[in-house]
């Protein structure tokens, strides 16, 4: 039985990955590691409560003590890293926090880890650190062309800047200590459980809730979105198959602009929910600092290396996300108050 640290569990990818792993694996156990920040919440796991083979645990990655602990307590096989500080708007905002959760989290998790599976001639065999990253590490794409795991790495905000300083540590525990690791970068995630401080969640809740939808600039900017149980899948099969110290781009070829995004649900809305919801409510802001115009993973690698491909075509991934959004109104009621409300809503109807 293979037992997997899954640090962030109760976020978005992290929770999504959990039940992914649960529903496909009767043999595995997993160790949820979480600080439970206003983007981690146990309701995404509800289910998994009474599940033997999920256990809980309530601490920072940044503690290097509740780490070690875990480590000494279980025969940790595979490190999954979804803990991150994800929301670039925060990183503008406070940078610090995201650089200590994000490059100092990381270095913790990496030295436990090699302490852990370290030997004398080398590390224990079916070890493995892998650390969920993001197409944004390679900065801005023109209006053609693709991110490749040789693109130079280019971040321009603190927030990706922090996510390519922990790659770039895990590639170090690698080349210098031949830690068994992989990095995969993966395209905009969008589905189930996801925080709505992103653009997908945030649209359908004000939709819903009569509210402006806040566009950055000219609604302009393109991402290549991803159906969260396609990165999970790919994950499992990094995890399994990835070669020791490879990076793996993760992307769906679903490339909309934002204001498509917006478009898109308020059509969605307006046709099965409240013909109400219009166009109307879209307001333009004024556009992020340092906004990068367009990103567009090539999948290529993982495809060929790995036999992966995304499932989920955006036209069908958007409808069952946003029907779980609908018939999950009570899981988003839940969320949509304190820090959420006073910090993310007001920042934007401030403008």
């Amino acid at each position: 039985m293979k037992t997997y640290l899954v640090t962030g569990g109760a976020g978005f990818i992290g929770s999504n990955f959990i039940h992914y792993m649960l529903k496909k694996y009767s043999d595995i156990r997993i160790i949820n590691l979480d600080k439970l920040t206003y983007a981690g919440n146990l309701e995404n796991l509800k289910d998994t409560g009474s599940n033997p083979a999920y256990t809980f645990i309530h601490a920072d990655i940044c503690d290097k003590d509740a780490v070690t602990k875990i480590f000494q307590e279980n025969a940790i096989d595979y490190v999954i890293n979804f803990a991150a500080e994800s929301h670039v708007d925060r990183s503008i905002r406070e940078p610090e926090v995201f650089v200590t959760t994000n490059v100092l989290g990381t270095v913790t998790l990496l030295n436990a880890s090699k302490n852990a599976w370290e030997t004398g001639t080398g590390f224990m065999e079916g070890k493995k650190f892998l650390q969920v990253s993001t197409d944004e590490v390679y900065g801005s794409l023109g209006s053609t062309g693709y991110f490749t795991e040789e693109t130079p790495l280019d971040p321009h905000s603190p927030y990706s800047s922090s996510k390519t300083s922990a790659d770039l540590m895990v590639k170090a525990y690698y080349d210098t200590y031949k830690m068994p690791v992989n990095i995969t970068r993966c395209s905009n995630n969008y589905g189930p459980y996801q925080f709505p401080e992103k653009l997908i969640p945030l649209v359908i809740n004000n939709c819903l809730n009569k509210r402006a939808l806040p566009v950055y600039g000219d609604g302009m900017n393109i991402r290549d979105w991803l159906y969260v149980d396609d990165h999970c899948k790919a994950i499992d099969m990094v995890i399994n198959n990835g070669r020791l110290g490879e990076v793996y781009n993760i992307g769906g070829h679903n490339e909309r602009t934002n204001i498509y995004i917006v478009k898109a649900i308020i059509d969605y809305i307006n046709k099965n929910v409240d013909n109400t919801v219009t166009e109307k409510l879209i307001k333009y802001v004024e556009d992020r600092k340092g906004h990068d115009r367009r990103y567009g993973i090539d999948p290529a690698k993982i495809k060929k290396e790995l036999g992966w491909y995304p499932e989920t075509s955006f036209e069908v991934g958007i409808e069952k996300t946003i029907k779980w959004y609908l018939d999950n109104k009570a899981w988003m009621e839940s969320i949509t108050t304190g820090e959420y409300q006073n910090y993310y809503i007001k920042m934007y109807e401030s403008k």
